[in-house]
């Protein structure tokens, strides 16, 4: 009787607890909820920090469970707008019924239609303090250049340079704590890895797609197609789908790194067919860091005409098997010249890696700057020999250039050019644009002086000659200019610009 009773207390003892645990959580969680959730829609969560945080916790994602990629990758991808201005017609070249570069420009966009044009497409956060990647083409001849945030927020970019050769362009937005991508290894890539690919097809914010490599080192012949006769092409094939304003987005890997820039995709008719391409990231880090550091890409070139082998170039020239890449000529006086390499002669290796394909040669010594030393591996007529090669600049210099002065912008006899970054460090801004000369008119009757850096049109923050001209474009009568004199003095000046007047049409 006795034990009834204490398992019937001890089971409503268990029941009790239960209650009590229960009400419990649930108290706790209405609590708290407000609060989560503030935070998870807050601008603050949209931080480096916050994206630090998400890295960690992807360890712990189950493997075939993507939310984890997603929420990494969403944060730092974003949407790039353009405006360009003047009308133009061109078609899409090669005769083809579609450009694989100008289905990126985004829904409605034509090159015939008259006046400004309006194009999108993606770009990648690398860095906390705002530097953003891109393609060349999603933000070529624009003068107005607005990043759009996954929360939303919004910035007039600094173009701070770009590389038509690998069809790669470095914004900068004037923020800090940003969430950025962190930067894998594209020569670990393997086929059929998994890969999530990020952008904003059809004007649709932070979409993501799933697929797998499907290839390495292709090379469609699309830059060069260009008119880019140093063009390197060693994308990276996958089958996640890209449409119109993928551009310029992620493709990541599991770990939520990246590992390349979406570029193109084989289609026929401008929508997703089966394959995209993009750039390795290993061969975007030089890039970017080149642009960054020298304000150019510094291009080495080996100087030699190759070609990939084949069983029938296997057969003509009497090679023993099908690996490396065949030296069809050689520049005079150029680098593969000087260092002994000869017609008829096969690159095997560089630096010690294999090299099979005339895209992965190319990609190789794109990595290098002219002056760099490298060891070529190379077999001819059956005998392996190594030489030491100095890598020399199409110029034939074995020194890094100076980047070519930015060409001024000018508008109402004010011509505007881009501020260095010793003058921004001297002045102690983000972004500006320098007035270079003033003509009669305007902006010269209201006392702004030669030098003087603008940072601000009718309080709208201004990152480049592009975005002041823009900003300019939509004003009329009474405006303000802020900025600082070549000395660091803060001044305004009030400008009254002459009234907008419609042209009539015929």
């Amino acid at each position: 009787m006795k034990s009834r009773m204490f398992q019937k207390r001890t089971i409503a003892n268990l029941v009790f607890a239960g209650l009590v645990g229960g009400l419990v959580s649930l108290f706790g969680f209405y609590a708290l909820a407000p609060q989560l959730f503030k935070r998870s829609n807050s601008q603050e969560y949209q931080t480096a920090a916050a994206q630090m945080a998400r890295y960690a916790a992807l360890s712990s994602s189950p493997g075939f469970d993507f939310t984890g990629v997603a929420e990494i990758a969403n944060p730092a991808v974003v949407h790039i707008k353009t405006t360009s201005g003047g009308s133009q017609s061109r078609q899409p070249q090669g005769g083809t019924p579609f450009d694989p570069f100008e289905f990126f420009n985004g829904p409605g966009f034509r090159f015939d239609s008259p006046g400004p044009k309006m194009a999108s497409g993606s770009g990648v956060i690398i860095s906390e303090d705002g530097y953003i990647v891109t393609n060349n083409h999603v933000i070529e001849n624009a003068n107005k250049i607005e990043v759009v945030l996954n929360d939303k927020r919004s910035y007039l970019a600094e173009l701070v340079g770009t590389d038509k050769n690998t069809d790669l362009a470095v914004l900068r937005i004037s923020d800090a704590e940003l969430p950025f991508l962190k930067l894998g290894n594209s020569d670990e890539v393997k086929v059929g890895q998994w890969v999530v690919a990020v952008g904003n097809p059809f004007n649709l914010n932070s979409t993501v797609t799933l697929g797998i490599v499907s290839a390495m080192g292709r090379n469609i012949d699309l830059l060069r197609s260009q008119g880019n006769q140093y063009a390197i092409e060693n994308f990276i094939q996958t089958d996640a789908a890209i449409n119109p304003g993928n551009s310029g987005g992620a493709l990541v890997n599991t770990s939520g790194e990246l590992i390349g820039i979406n570029t193109a995709i084989a289609s026929q008719t401008g929508s997703y067919a089966g394959y995209g391409f993009a750039v390795p990231v290993n061969l975007m880090k030089k890039v970017v860091n080149d642009i960054m550091k020298y304000g150019k890409v510094q291009r080495a070139i080996l100087g030699v005409s190759i070609q990939d082998i084949n069983q029938a170039l296997q057969e003509e020239k009497n090679l023993p098997d099908l690996k490396g890449v065949f030296i069809a000529d050689v520049v005079s006086e150029g680098s593969a010249d000087k260092a002994g390499v000869k017609k008829n002669d096969v690159i095997l290796k560089i630096d010690g890696e294999e090299v099979n394909s005339s895209s992965k040669l190319q990609e190789k010594v794109g990595k290098y700057r002219p002056g760099d030393k490298i060891t070529l591996t190379i077999r001819r007529a059956g005998d392996l020999k190594e030489l030491k090669a100095t890598l020399l600049s199409k110029d034939g210099e074995a020194k890094l250039s100076a980047a070519a002065p930015v060409s001024s912008k000018s508008y109402l006899g004010m011509n505007l050019t881009t501020t260095t970054k010793e003058e921004r460090e001297k002045l102690n801004i983000k972004a500006g644009a320098k007035v270079e000369s003033l003509e009669k008119g305007v902006f010269e009757n209201a006392g702004i002086p030669k030098g003087f850096v603008i940072t601000h049109i009718n309080n709208e923050r201004v990152y480049s000659p592009q975005g002041a001209i823009s900003v300019l474009n939509g004003l009329s009568g009474a405006i303000v200019i802020e900025g600082k004199t070549k000395s660091g003095e803060d001044r305004i000046f009030a400008v009254k610009l002459p009234e907008k007047t419609e042209k009539s049409e015929e």
